[in-house]
């Protein structure tokens, strides 16, 4: 199952940004979902780093397994997860 989140909307409000990340987050272990596809946009990178920062925390990053920017299209990044 793969999750997508679209951050177009919400990229110049940073409490709305840093609650659509955590919910996506949520949901994806709630659903056991494989993958996120983040997509902050291409633009200045800001928004992109931004998320990177965030998926980078301790707690956040416990949560998934692996991180990976798109090669091919740098406006989106995929979280992995893992399961037992």
């Amino acid at each position: 199952m793969k999750l997508t989140l679209d951050l177009h909307d919400v990229y110049n409000r940073s409490q709305e940004i840093d609650r659509a990340l955590a919910q996506v987050m949520d949901e994806a272990e709630q659903k056991k979902a494989t993958l996120v596809e983040i997509i902050p946009g291409k633009g200045s990178g800001q928004l992109k780093k931004r998320v990177l920062r965030y998926l980078d925390r301790k707690d956040v990053k416990a949560r998934y397994h692996r991180l990976e920017k798109d090669a091919h299209n740098s406006g989106r990044i995929f979280v992995h997860f893992r399961w037992k």
